[in-house]
């Protein structure tokens, strides 16, 4: 149908395209409401995995946290336990050492707290915000760290 010029849709075909877009606008809605949000995870998908190379790992990571990891005296670790960290669980494991200054002078026992996410090591927290996770903990033995090279 034409009206000077110009020429009209029918309202067949015009609620036809309203229609279509609305479906269209509902299967995005729809999709987005299906996909999983990593928030969602469950303790079976690895978030929470036992860190087995627990040890290694934090041999590996106190060369980046001591300026000098040689030499160290009275290492210890614990085995990690789930703790809550920032409101989450994850794997916990605290080390109790001593270590240098600077030179041969050594700054007492220092007891900080290894946080673990996927079975990695991912953070330590320094002796103030690990005392709550560390206390009460059992200690074993931990000689690797008075061997680490410089």
């Amino acid at each position: 149908m034409r009206t000077n010029g110009i020429r009209r849709r029918s309202s067949t075909s015009l609620i036809i395209a309203l229609f279509g877009l609305a479906l269209f606008g509902a299967m995005l809605v729809l999709g987005g409401c299906a996909h999983e949000h990593p928030a969602n995870v469950d303790a079976d998908s690895g978030v929470d995995a036992y860190p087995s190379n627990y040890k290694s790992d934090i041999l590996a990571a106190m060369h980046a946290y001591l300026n000098d990891p040689t030499g160290i005296r009275d290492g210890s670790v614990s085995p990690p336990v789930l703790k809550p960290v920032g409101g989450i669980n994850h794997y916990v494991a605290c080390v109790r050492f001593s270590a240098k200054k600077n030179g041969n002078v050594y700054d007492g026992v220092k007891e900080i707290a290894g946080v673990f996410i996927a079975g990695r090591l991912d953070h330590f927290l320094d002796p103030a915000p690990a005392r709550p996770l560390c206390a009460g903990v059992s200690y074993a033995p931990f000689p690797e760290l008075a061997k680490l090279p410089p």
